[in-house]
């Protein structure tokens, strides 16, 4: 290379470099643009209130219980009976 080349080459360098942070101050948002709030939780505990006894008392239905419709004896009804 040429002497004339390696200055040329320094020259696009630090023009390029110069224009580059030019270039990405404006892009880039400032670190106070990028601050947000977030909102605060409550602290969790080991307590549990008791449920209300307008749902949960002794005369309420159970929805785990078996319910079955009918008297159809067949455990697998999908299959055609043959």
């Amino acid at each position: 290379m040429k002497q004339k080349d390696i200055a040329l080459i320094v020259v696009v360098v630090v023009i390029s470099a110069v224009l580059s942070l030019v270039v990405s101050h404006f892009v880039f948002s400032k670190p106070a643009a990028r601050q947000q709030t977030a909102e605060v939780v409550d602290v969790i505990t080991s307590d549990f209130p008791t449920p209300s006894t307008k749902y949960f008392n002794s005369s309420s239905i159970d929805p785990t219980q078996l319910i079955q419709i009918g008297n159809n004896a067949n455990p697998d009804p999908f299959k055609g009976q043959h």
